[in-house]
């Protein structure tokens, strides 16, 4: 596996706070962001369950580009 580093939140004051990475082998974006609280994981079970194997993140609006950015990091790496 190779990841990509693309960034972290712009206000996350030097902790590790929400981050963003590409694996350029699969094209697959890693996310690191907060737990969500038991009312947002509610919401999300309205339209089915959250595996064991799976998670549920928050990132703030803030790090919109960075997603963008990975985005286009992964069909960029596609495309080789």
């Amino acid at each position: 596996m190779t990841l990509r580093f693309i960034a972290k939140d712009p206000n996350s004051n030097g902790d590790n706070c929400p981050a963003v990475w590409v694996d350029e082998e699969t094209q697959e974006l890693v996310i690191q962001g907060w737990k969500i609280d038991g009312t947002t994981e509610a919401e999300c079970l309205k339209v089915g369950s959250i595996p064991d194997t799976e998670t549920v993140v928050r990132i703030p609006a803030r790090m919109t580009q960075i997603l963008r950015e990975a985005c286009n990091a992964a069909d960029s790496a596609a495309v080789r």
